[in-house]
């Protein structure tokens, strides 16, 4: 029922809006090539060892407009050899309406984050399967957790206009 309700909501009505979305930052180093497809055949039982980070922000831009930043990191080794590194920052515009300002970091960094993330992973696959390797798929992320890990150990500062803030 709230679902079919929040479906016929004209979209100017909705808490938070997604203006544009874009690409800020993509690396990608595969520092062993060619050499790294022999290491992976040896180590084909085992496979490497990934690692992978992910981090929000959010600043505001002016009025009801935030910049939300999805920025993940992988890296993939064997033993000590990096076999790749990607980090990809991914970044949407969104505009925030009807929201008291304390939850407005919550919502930026929780459901902007979410609405990012599945272009923001596709990118990290897509950059890992060019490199030669089998494409990285990253498993959906819980961002309210993320969220109140960060907010427990008391690393989400204000939001305000204009300046970069919150990170999650």
């Amino acid at each position: 029922m709230a679902d079919e309700q929040i479906a016929g909501t004209p979209p100017s009505a909705l808490p938070l809006a997604i203006q544009a979305q874009y690409l800020k930052d993509l690396s990608f180093e595969n520092p062993q090539a060619p050499s790294h497809y022999s290491k992976m055949q040896e180590a084909a039982g085992s496979g490497p060892n990934v690692s992978i980070e992910v981090s929000t922000n959010a600043r505001g831009l002016g009025g009801d407009n935030y910049e939300v930043a999805l920025t993940m990191r992988g890296e993939a080794k064997i033993e000590a050899q990096t076999l790749f590194l990607v980090e990809v920052s991914y970044a949407g515009i969104f505009t925030v309406q009807g929201v008291a300002e304390p939850d407005r970091m919550a919502l930026l960094l929780i459901e902007g984050a979410r609405h990012l993330f599945p272009f923001a992973r596709n990118i990290v696959a897509d950059a890992t399967r060019d490199g030669g390797f089998p494409p990285l798929m990253i498993h959906p992320i819980d961002f309210a957790e993320l969220y109140r890990r960060r907010r427990a150990e008391g690393n989400l500062p204000g939001l305000q206009a204009g300046s970069p803030q919150g990170t999650a």
